[in-house]
């Protein structure tokens, strides 16, 4: 049972990145400072000619910049503002790298060649910009032997850091029989 009236999809998919506009009639301000659709400063003007103004172009008017005293309102096309700015707002996304976190995982009983093995891995993460979370699993009998483990995870950043300097981020964390510490 659904006890709000709101609608819980939010369908508009960066509602939180677009800014929200008074266009027309919703502009609440009595005067506004006008800019017509060539860039040009109009000056202050009651927001019912600058509405009037506007239809006689067959644009809309749009309040830009709402906190400025009198407010900032420019003559232009509404709906090609928001395409600009969806299309602004995907380029500047597909710009982003993505951060992601690589995991490496290591044992107790780790030969020399497989830690070679995954310093190599590790190197090649932190190489591509990404985050390393080295991790140790200890079963049964193992548990008892954590000052063994600390010590293979600490080696196994001094090793990191010969080749490449790395910065931990998160400390070396215990839960149970899991050891992990993240670098990046």
């Amino acid at each position: 049972m659904r006890i709000s009236g709101k609608n819980r999809y939010n369908r508009s998919g960066n509602s939180l990145l677009t800014k929200r506009y008074r266009i027309n009639q919703f502009i609440r301000a009595e005067q506004v400072r006008l800019i017509d659709e060539a860039g040009q400063n109009l000056g202050v003007m009651a927001t019912a000619a600058a509405i009037a103004l506007a239809q006689d172009k067959g644009l809309d008017l749009v309040e830009v910049f709402p906190l400025a005293q009198p407010p900032v309102a420019k003559i232009i096309d509404y709906s090609k503002l928001k395409y600009e700015e969806t299309k602004q707002l995907r380029k500047i996304k597909a710009q982003q790298k993505k951060v992601e976190v690589k995991g490496i995982r290591l044992s107790l009983r780790i030969s020399q060649h497989d830690i070679d093995v995954r310093i190599n891995q590790s190197n090649g993460f932190l190489a591509d910009g990404d985050k390393v979370r080295i991790e140790m699993i200890l079963r049964g009998r193992e548990k008892s032997r954590l000052d063994l483990a600390r010590k293979i995870i600490n080696d196994f950043i001094t090793a990191l850091n010969q080749t490449k300097p790395v910065k931990v981020e998160q400390a070396l964390t215990i839960q149970g029989g899991k050891l992990s510490i993240l670098v990046a």
